[in-house]
């Protein structure tokens, strides 16, 4: 064993070790998506008095804080996102409306001195009276009370606490107990109250919670003019219930927010559809592995069983990177976790095919040697190819939210593991084969030594596929045409997530006609409601934004037509926050190919940079266009699987012209049409034997994986199929034709018979 490849076993086992010892000792993340719970994002709004500043977003979250701890949610996470938004997730909790009304209540806490019942004529409407510092609020009976100006804030209170009184007639009510100059301010306030007649109303005091009269109880008569409440404690009572009690003094003890907040956004995902979306993965990552492996065996004998073996060790690297960076995994984080499997394939293909020909052009070939320079020669396209993906998980982290940002992050992780996967534990797993005395004397055992069944059918048939391509971008043409006119005719169905809304998705006992559902909901008043079937028994409603009281009627007619039904998913997106995203969603499909481009022109010349963007144009519109025709909705999971195209696409593209670049500096040979013929016969093995390892992992994930990932799956094959063809019958055309026109006038043999 030489010592490079002593250096690599080493750093191989070194990651190994520790990302064994993390997936042992670090527990992943799980999002609300796969173990269930409720996610809330919160907007403070600016007031004539308060902005909602940086400084005032920092200090909402802490009083959150306060109140989610009181709630006693475990594990729950509180994050800013930018100077104004509030990230709340709550793992376990079903009833987003009590949350959320828990955590959007102001809770501004006033103690007030009662001057009077308001006589008839007043304006009790009216939220600032004629004299300054005195308003007039109906107390708990209705009654028009005229108050004072504010003695007491919730910044005097030091505890209050839920109690219920078992011997008096209380019942259920909230002890208040204050503090510093708190205690002297109530002893002044029901002193003064104290010296009003028994029956009067300004002998009572009143309590009020954002602008409304909770408690309005009169000063008892055992209590001495002038001397008032001297303990520094008062009950709140007003026949309150259990719950009403409890979150009433979580209010006051959390305390007041110090701007109001809004909810944009409210998902909720029940734990039975998480755990299913886990099963359901888990599965199609398991038979999709096992058949890309068996493909890869099957394909490049000895070598594939080695390159499967890497894989399992790219699942434990990528696992314990996920774990240790402390990520999130959500469900298309855990679809990309699934798709980067076979990135680390195609990483494998390329050196195989690689090797293979460096194999069959050598006189006196070895195995050790022919792997060693399909390692070197496939580096540069490898290393293209991956950083393209990565710039695609990138623009998803930074301009993506919630689960996709996941998913980007996911991603980026496993291209990575899975270039060091390829690079360094294949790499040691077969050179060190290749060394053995039994592997070197039967060379056919490797893999390498055949040419493969694609390449020897091309040898033998030799096609010039760029003899006319115009053809092909007259086909290419027709295609973008025929998906795009989808586009014209259907339109895009933009998700909730982009439009502002409301999705929900339920679980039935037995399939129901969407149709039957859809007319019902017509005729309770919700005509633009649009129902989907969900799975073999669910179904999924979408409609404009609704109130708590509306979703109730959506829920109740729907069990009416359909029977029982459990609500396993719920989504609330606000109109201002879906037009956001619905930006956001535009300027990263803009940025991404903007990044593409200025990479691949940085690598490559300016006309074959064009040519992948051209391709990855075509790729995106036919990927809208065929969704447009299906009627699929286009979300934020859309826009991952269509930036995951984009990388994806580009690969191929990088591939072959990677490999035009190589083939264009030898000089001297056939014209760039001929070269770019030759490099497409040279690439095509390993085109053929990525989409074929890329499918199996993507069709497991479209039949095993649910409602929740058939569309990602879909799109994905639908960009793997497209982006596969594209970079061969599109990109290349293009090319030829670009670098025609820069060289139009210039001596050139282009019109020489294409040569392979």
């Amino acid at each position: 064993m030489n010592r490079s490849l002593r250096v690599r076993a080493l750093l191989a086992l070194a990651v190994l070790a520790l990302s064994l010892y993390l997936a042992a000792t670090v527990p992943v993340r799980l999002g609300l998506d796969l173990r269930g719970g409720t996610q809330i994002v919160l907007e403070t709004r600016s007031t004539p008095t308060a902005d909602a500043d940086s400084a005032a977003t920092d200090r909402t979250l802490e009083v959150l804080r306060g109140r989610i701890d009181a709630l006693g949610v475990a594990e729950p996470t509180l994050v800013r996102s930018g100077d104004h938004r509030i990230i709340v997730e709550l793992p376990g909790v079903q009833d987003p409306k009590k949350a959320a009304a828990v955590l959007g209540r102001t809770a501004q806490l006033t103690f007030h001195s009662v001057l009077g019942a308001a006589r008839d004529g007043d304006e009790t409407s009216r939220p600032l009276p004629k004299r300054p510092g005195q308003r007039v609020l109906p107390d708990e009976s209705g009654t028009p009370l005229r108050l004072g100006p504010a003695s007491l804030t919730g910044e005097d209170v030091k505890e209050a606490a839920a109690r219920f009184d078992q011997q008096g007639s209380a019942g259920w009510h909230v002890t208040v107990g204050f503090e510093g100059t708190g205690r002297d301010g109530w002893a002044r306030l029901t002193g003064e109250a104290a010296c009003k007649a028994p029956g009067d109303a300004a002998r009572r005091v009143a309590i009020v919670l954002d602008d409304k009269v909770i408690s309005s109880p009169q000063v008892d008569p055992s209590i001495a003019c002038g001397t008032g409440i001297r303990d520094g404690a008062t009950q709140i009572t007003g026949s309150f219930s259990p719950e009403e009690a409890r979150e009433l003094s979580l209010l006051i003890n959390g305390g007041a927010l110090p701007v109001p907040v809004e909810t944009v956004e409210q998902r909720t995902v029940g734990p039975t559809l998480g755990q299913q979306a886990i099963t359901a993965s888990a599965w199609a990552a398991v038979i999709g592995t096992a058949l890309t492996s068996l493909f890869i065996i099957v394909v490049y004998r000895l070598l594939g069983a080695l390159a499967t073996l890497a894989l399992a060790c790219y699942g434990l690297v990528s696992y314990a990177a996920l774990a240790a960076l402390g990520a999130t995994l959500t469900l298309p984080g855990l679809a990309g976790f699934v798709l980067a499997i076979g990135m680390a394939v195609d990483a494998n293909v390329l050196v195989f095919e690689r090797a293979r020909e460096e194999y069959a052009a050598r006189r006196r070939p070895s195995i050790r040697s022919a792997l060693t320079a399909g390692f070197r020669n496939a580096f540069s396209a490898i290393a293209d190819s991956n950083i393209t993906t990565l710039i695609a998980a990138a623009l998803l982290f930074f301009l993506a939210s919630g689960p996709v940002r996941g998913f980007g992050v996911t991603l980026g992780i496993g291209v990575l593991a899975s270039m060091f996967s390829a690079l360094v534990i294949s790499r040691v797993l077969a050179e060190f084969a290749a060394s053995r005395p039994g592997v070197r004397h039967r060379p056919r055992l490797t893999g390498i030594a055949t040419t493969g069944a694609v390449r020897d059918r091309l040898t033998r048939r030799n096609p010039l596929l760029m003899r006319r391509p115009r053809r092909w971008l007259a086909t290419s043409a027709a295609v973008l045409v025929l998906a795009g006119s989808g586009l014209a005719v259907r339109g895009v169905d933009l998700g909730v997530e982009f439009t502002g809304g409301r999705l929900i998705e339920y679980s039935t006992s037995s399939p129901v006609d969407p149709g039957r559902v859809r007319s019902a909901l017509a005729d309770a008043g919700f005509p633009r409601t649009v129902v989907q079937s969900s799975g073999d028994a669910g179904l999924t409603v979408r409609t404009d934004p609704l109130t708590d009281a509306e979703e109730r009627e959506v829920t109740g007619t729907l069990r009416e037509v359909a029977g029982p039904a459990d609500k396993v998913r719920d989504e609330l997106i606000g109109p201002s926050l879906g037009k956001e995203l619905r930006q956001g969603a535009l300027i990263a499909l803009a940025v991404a190919l903007g990044a593409q481009f200025v990479y691949l022109a940085a690598r490559f010349r300016w006309v074959l940079g064009s040519a992948a963007v051209v391709a990855l144009v075509h790729d995106v519109v036919i990927l809208l266009g065929v969704f447009a025709w299906l009627g699929k909705p286009v979300d934020g999971v859309f826009l991952a699987a269509l930036l995951t195209v984009i990388g994806y696409s580009v690969n191929d593209s990088v591939v072959l012209f990677d490999r035009v670049r190589e083939l264009d500096r030898r000089g001297s040979g056939p014209p760039f049409s001929g070269v770019v013929n030759q490099a497409i016969l040279q690439t095509l093995p390993r085109t053929v034997n990525t989409g074929m390892g890329a499918a199996f992992i993507l069709t497991s994930l479209a039949v095993l994986g649910g409602s929740s990932l058939m569309d990602f799956a879909l799109a994905l094959l639908i960009g793997l199929a497209v982006g596969t063809y594209s970079s061969v019958f599109t990109a290349a055309p293009v090319a030829i034709g670009l670098h025609a026109r820069s060289h139009r006038g210039k001596p050139s043999a282009e019109g020489a018979a294409v040569t392979a």
